[in-house]
Protein backbone atom coordinates (compact mmCIF):
# COMPACT_ATOMS: atom_id res chain seq x y z
CA UNK A 1 0.00 0.00 0.00
CA UNK A 2 1.76 3.17 -0.72
CA UNK A 3 0.53 6.43 1.01
CA UNK A 4 1.20 8.99 -1.67
CA UNK A 5 2.00 12.99 -0.51
CA UNK A 6 0.48 14.51 -3.33
CA UNK A 7 -3.09 13.69 -4.20
CA UNK A 8 -4.00 12.64 -7.74
CA UNK A 9 -7.45 14.06 -7.35
CA UNK A 10 -8.47 17.33 -5.70
CA UNK A 11 -11.48 18.13 -3.97
CA UNK A 12 -13.28 21.12 -4.20
CA UNK A 13 -14.26 22.44 -0.16
CA UNK A 14 -17.79 21.42 -1.53
CA UNK A 15 -17.34 18.16 -2.15
CA UNK A 16 -15.09 17.97 0.98
CA UNK A 17 -17.84 19.34 2.91
CA UNK A 18 -20.23 16.67 1.52
CA UNK A 19 -17.72 14.10 2.07
CA UNK A 20 -17.38 14.94 5.69
CA UNK A 21 -20.70 15.11 5.85
CA UNK A 22 -21.57 11.79 4.61
CA UNK A 23 -19.30 10.37 7.20
CA UNK A 24 -20.37 12.18 10.28
CA UNK A 25 -24.09 11.03 9.46
CA UNK A 26 -22.72 7.17 10.20
CA UNK A 27 -22.15 6.48 13.65
CA UNK A 28 -19.01 5.17 12.46
CA UNK A 29 -16.97 7.46 11.31
CA UNK A 30 -13.78 5.01 10.47
CA UNK A 31 -14.38 5.39 7.01
CA UNK A 32 -12.79 5.80 3.76
CA UNK A 33 -13.70 7.52 0.46
CA UNK A 34 -12.74 4.60 -2.75
CA UNK A 35 -12.20 6.35 -5.91
CA UNK A 36 -12.94 4.16 -8.91
CA UNK A 37 -12.94 4.29 -12.44
CA UNK A 38 -16.00 1.91 -13.48
CA UNK A 39 -15.19 2.89 -17.50
CA UNK A 40 -12.72 4.71 -19.03
CA UNK A 41 -14.75 4.91 -22.21
CA UNK A 42 -14.00 8.64 -23.33
CA UNK A 43 -17.66 8.46 -25.09
CA UNK A 44 -19.45 7.47 -21.22
CA UNK A 45 -16.62 7.77 -18.72
CA UNK A 46 -17.70 6.21 -15.54
CA UNK A 47 -16.79 7.10 -11.87
CA UNK A 48 -17.72 5.62 -8.38
CA UNK A 49 -17.16 6.99 -5.27
CA UNK A 50 -18.29 5.15 -2.06
CA UNK A 51 -17.34 5.11 1.53
CA UNK A 52 -15.49 1.82 2.32
CA UNK A 53 -14.48 0.37 5.89
CA UNK A 54 -10.95 1.71 6.32
CA UNK A 55 -10.30 -1.92 6.60
CA UNK A 56 -11.08 -2.71 3.32
CA UNK A 57 -7.95 -1.64 1.58
CA UNK A 58 -5.66 -4.09 -0.65
CA UNK A 59 -1.87 -4.10 -0.79
CA UNK A 60 -1.59 -2.01 -3.63
CA UNK A 61 -3.90 0.66 -3.16
CA UNK A 62 -2.45 4.09 -3.25
CA UNK A 63 -3.66 6.12 -0.38
CA UNK A 64 -3.47 9.47 0.27
CA UNK A 65 -5.41 12.00 2.97
CA UNK A 66 -7.42 14.85 2.26
CA UNK A 67 -7.75 17.45 4.69
CA UNK A 68 -9.86 14.84 7.34
CA UNK A 69 -10.37 11.74 5.48
CA UNK A 70 -8.36 9.28 3.58
CA UNK A 71 -9.05 8.35 -0.01
CA UNK A 72 -8.33 5.14 -1.36
CA UNK A 73 -7.62 4.35 -5.19
CA UNK A 74 -6.88 0.93 -7.07
CA UNK A 75 -3.28 1.79 -9.04
CA UNK A 76 -5.47 1.96 -12.34
CA UNK A 77 -7.90 4.29 -11.23
CA UNK A 78 -4.76 6.21 -9.58
CA UNK A 79 -3.24 6.30 -13.16
CA UNK A 80 -6.53 7.17 -15.21
CA UNK A 81 -7.33 10.22 -12.75
CA UNK A 82 -4.18 12.29 -11.99
CA UNK A 83 -5.12 15.61 -12.10
CA UNK A 84 -8.23 15.23 -11.56
CA UNK A 85 -11.25 17.73 -9.92
CA UNK A 86 -13.88 16.23 -7.94
CA UNK A 87 -16.78 18.49 -7.27
CA UNK A 88 -20.38 17.90 -5.64
CA UNK A 89 -22.98 19.28 -7.88
CA UNK A 90 -26.68 19.73 -6.81
CA UNK A 91 -29.59 21.17 -8.50
CA UNK A 92 -33.28 20.62 -8.79
CA UNK A 93 -33.13 17.54 -10.71
CA UNK A 94 -30.09 15.59 -9.57
CA UNK A 95 -27.45 15.80 -6.79
CA UNK A 96 -23.85 13.77 -6.82
CA UNK A 97 -20.12 13.79 -7.47
CA UNK A 98 -18.91 15.41 -11.06
CA UNK A 99 -15.48 14.18 -11.86
CA UNK A 100 -13.57 16.67 -14.01
CA UNK A 101 -10.80 14.24 -15.28
CA UNK A 102 -8.54 15.79 -18.28
CA UNK A 103 -7.38 13.11 -18.92
CA UNK A 104 -11.11 11.26 -20.18
CA UNK A 105 -12.20 14.48 -22.25
CA UNK A 106 -15.10 13.64 -23.31
CA UNK A 107 -15.56 12.62 -27.56
CA UNK A 108 -15.86 15.98 -29.57
CA UNK A 109 -14.18 18.28 -26.71
CA UNK A 110 -10.76 18.75 -28.75
CA UNK A 111 -10.39 20.60 -32.19
CA UNK A 112 -10.51 18.35 -35.25
CA UNK A 113 -6.80 19.28 -35.90
CA UNK A 114 -4.30 17.17 -37.77
CA UNK A 115 -3.77 15.30 -41.16
CA UNK A 116 -5.83 11.84 -40.31
CA UNK A 117 -8.66 14.01 -39.49
CA UNK A 118 -8.42 16.27 -42.29
CA UNK A 119 -8.49 13.18 -44.85
CA UNK A 120 -11.24 11.87 -43.04
CA UNK A 121 -13.08 14.97 -43.30
CA UNK A 122 -12.68 15.21 -47.03
CA UNK A 123 -13.32 11.61 -47.27
CA UNK A 124 -17.00 12.07 -45.47
CA UNK A 125 -17.37 14.80 -47.60
CA UNK A 126 -16.86 13.96 -51.06
CA UNK A 127 -17.74 10.32 -51.04
CA UNK A 128 -20.51 9.58 -47.52
CA UNK A 129 -22.53 12.56 -47.64
CA UNK A 130 -23.56 12.56 -51.43
CA UNK A 131 -24.81 8.69 -50.79
CA UNK A 132 -26.31 9.64 -47.03
CA UNK A 133 -27.76 13.35 -48.54
CA UNK A 134 -30.64 10.98 -50.86
CA UNK A 135 -32.29 9.79 -47.56
CA UNK A 136 -32.04 13.19 -46.43
CA UNK A 137 -29.39 11.94 -43.92
CA UNK A 138 -25.73 14.02 -42.62
CA UNK A 139 -22.49 12.72 -41.13
CA UNK A 140 -20.24 14.91 -39.22
CA UNK A 141 -16.83 13.90 -37.90
CA UNK A 142 -17.10 14.61 -34.23
CA UNK A 143 -13.38 13.75 -33.63
CA UNK A 144 -10.70 11.38 -34.62
CA UNK A 145 -8.28 10.23 -31.44
CA UNK A 146 -6.17 6.95 -31.60
CA UNK A 147 -6.68 6.45 -35.09
CA UNK A 148 -10.41 5.83 -34.03
CA UNK A 149 -12.92 7.60 -36.28
CA UNK A 150 -15.83 8.84 -34.52
CA UNK A 151 -18.73 10.01 -36.55
CA UNK A 152 -22.09 11.52 -35.38
CA UNK A 153 -25.19 11.15 -37.62
CA UNK A 154 -27.88 13.39 -38.38
CA UNK A 155 -31.20 14.24 -40.67
CA UNK A 156 -32.71 10.95 -42.11
CA UNK A 157 -30.19 8.91 -40.69
CA UNK A 158 -30.65 9.97 -36.71
CA UNK A 159 -33.33 7.37 -34.87
CA UNK A 160 -33.24 5.11 -38.06
CA UNK A 161 -32.92 1.37 -37.23
CA UNK A 162 -30.70 1.43 -40.80
CA UNK A 163 -27.95 3.43 -39.24
CA UNK A 164 -25.86 0.87 -37.70
CA UNK A 165 -26.03 -0.75 -41.08
CA UNK A 166 -25.35 1.89 -43.15
CA UNK A 167 -22.34 2.53 -41.24
CA UNK A 168 -21.31 -0.87 -40.45
CA UNK A 169 -21.15 -1.37 -44.52
CA UNK A 170 -21.17 1.79 -46.50
CA UNK A 171 -19.79 4.16 -44.47
CA UNK A 172 -17.18 2.19 -43.11
CA UNK A 173 -16.51 0.44 -45.69
CA UNK A 174 -15.43 4.26 -48.06
CA UNK A 175 -13.77 5.39 -45.16
CA UNK A 176 -11.25 2.64 -44.80
CA UNK A 177 -10.62 2.51 -48.55
CA UNK A 178 -9.48 6.11 -48.57
CA UNK A 179 -7.76 6.31 -45.29
CA UNK A 180 -6.51 2.85 -44.40
CA UNK A 181 -5.11 3.57 -41.47
CA UNK A 182 -7.80 4.53 -39.09
CA UNK A 183 -7.87 2.01 -36.45
CA UNK A 184 -11.80 1.61 -36.71
CA UNK A 185 -14.95 3.69 -36.77
CA UNK A 186 -17.19 4.38 -33.69
CA UNK A 187 -20.74 5.85 -34.10
CA UNK A 188 -21.56 8.58 -31.22
CA UNK A 189 -24.82 9.56 -32.26
CA UNK A 190 -27.49 8.54 -29.70
CA UNK A 191 -30.52 6.67 -32.20
CA UNK A 192 -32.97 7.09 -29.52
CA UNK A 193 -32.94 10.26 -28.48
CA UNK A 194 -34.80 12.68 -30.97
CA UNK A 195 -33.48 16.53 -30.15
CA UNK A 196 -30.28 16.33 -29.22
CA UNK A 197 -28.83 13.35 -30.65
CA UNK A 198 -25.24 13.50 -29.11
CA UNK A 199 -23.95 11.76 -26.26
CA UNK A 200 -23.04 15.27 -24.25
CA UNK A 201 -20.31 13.00 -21.75
CA UNK A 202 -20.57 15.56 -19.18
CA UNK A 203 -20.90 12.73 -16.37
Amino acid sequence: MSHSTKAPVEFTAVARDTVRRFMQASEDANFAVRIRVGSPSPLDPRYEITLIERDEKSDEDVVFDEDGFEVVMDPESARILDGARIDWIETMMESGFKVENPNLAPIGSKPLEGPLADRVRQAIDQYVNPGVAQHGGHVTLVEVRDDIVYLQMGGGCQGCGMASVTLSQGIERILREQVPEIAGIQDVTNHSAGDSPYFAAAK
